[in-house]
């Protein structure tokens, strides 16, 4: 064994440090947002002392200053601290920029980031189940994760589709809005709560739309906004009690975020193509992802966390059940996605110009 350099240490050593300090910051965050705080400060629109911030949201004065201490420190929110040219401000403020209040607590704008922080007690639980599954192989389901979970992936991705599904996503689609404005079958695979079915339901309410999922958690929240939305030409169903039709009658069939989590994603992909006209469209939503871990390492910021957030989540549902394909949430690269659809009967591909973050999004026809 080489002689441990002694810079070196120390560098590894703080690395290691850092990735605690981001999962010890990341519980702090759920709790500004499960406890209100961040919205009490953007509701505030101004620099709050902790004393102050205590008394919006009826919490303890003590408990939020060293909340806030982590917050700021983390860069999280901003503070004044001792501003020499404002003496009349207190030591210790607390603000909320543009930018922070985008983020964290304004739950309709496209870039809002709460969601994944909300579930994040449920994911740090699977801790409690991943050995037994690194020994057997299983995973969990995301069911698992309960009701909590469920509302959690509605956060996650419901804001940004409903500042762009409609406008920028779906008119990219070849001859797809002309055909909903007339009237179409539509399924929406994995529709989780329902958001993406309702806000297409609302805007062609000539054509008909059949959300599926596994989940109950799910399906029951997509119940209850229908229930509250008025529409009237859209269902939910478990398609293991109401399967997808065999007859291809389903003009667009949309699966955001799903088709790597997985059990049998090219079984699925089979039954997508049953299920579809043969002029129809099929729109994949997935994780931008290249095709090996090499590129994805150097190329994608985000690597670390998603490669993890496969193990706590996606890779653990893809591998719920035995003979699981295990995916991940970096396995369906747009080489591998396309792969797949023509081995299931699909004959063209394409990538859509759609900016996003996190995920891709490709038009495929039969």
């Amino acid at each position: 064994m080489t002689k441990v350099d002694p810079d070196k240490l120390k560098l590894f050593s703080f690395l290691l440090f850092t990735k605690l300090e981001g999962a010890v910051t990341s519980a702090m965050v759920h709790l500004g947002d499960h406890l209100g705080i961040y919205r009490a400060m953007a509701a505030a629109n101004s620099p709050m002392t902790s004393a102050q911030l205590a008394h919006a949201t009826q919490l303890n004065e003590r408990w939020i200053r060293e909340w806030a201490y982590n917050q700021a420190a983390a860069k999280i929110i901003s503070t004044i601290n001792n501003p020499s040219d404002s003496p009349t401000i207190e030591d210790d403020t607390f603000f909320l920029s543009p930018e922070q209040t985008a983020v964290l607590a304004s739950d309709d704008h496209p870039a809002f980031g709460m969601g994944m922080f909300h579930g994040l007690p449920q994911t740090m639980d699977s801790l409690n189940h991943l050995p037994e599954s690194f020994r057997s192989g299983i995973g969990r389901n995301y069911d698992s994760k309960g009701a909590q979970g469920a509302v959690s992936i509605e956060r996650s991705f419901e804001p940004w589709s409903r500042a762009n599904l409609i406008s920028a996503v779906l008119p990219k689609l070849d001859g797809v809005t002309e055909v909903l404005y007339k009237g179409a079958q539509v399924a929406d695979i994995g529709c989780g709560a329902g958001g993406a079915v309702l806000l297409m339901g609302k805007e062609f309410p000539n054509s008909k739309f059949v959300g599926y999922d596994i989940s109950k958690y799910a399906l029951a929240r997509a119940a209850e906004k229908l229930q509250a939305s008025k529409i009237t030409n859209a269902t939910f169903t478990d398609p293991r009690d109401q399967p997808m039709p065999t007859d291809n009658s389903i003009d667009l069939i949309t699966t955001f975020d799903c088709i790597h989590d997985m059990t049998h994603p090219q079984q699925m992909m089979q039954s997508i193509r049953q299920a579809i006209t043969n002029d129809g469209t099929w729109l994949l939503v997935d994780i931008k992802a290249h095709d090996s871990f090499t590129m994805n390492a150097t190329k994608n910021p985000m690597a670390a966390l998603l490669y993890g957030v496969s193990v706590m989540s996606c890779m653990s549902s893809s591998m719920s059940q035995p003979g699981g394909a295990g995916l991940g949430t970096l396995g369906l690269s747009a080489k591998t996605a396309e792969q797949m659809a023509k081995s299931a009967g699909f004959s063209r591909f394409r990538r859509l110009e759609v900016e996003h973050a996190v995920n891709a999004f490709y038009e495929i026809r039969p």
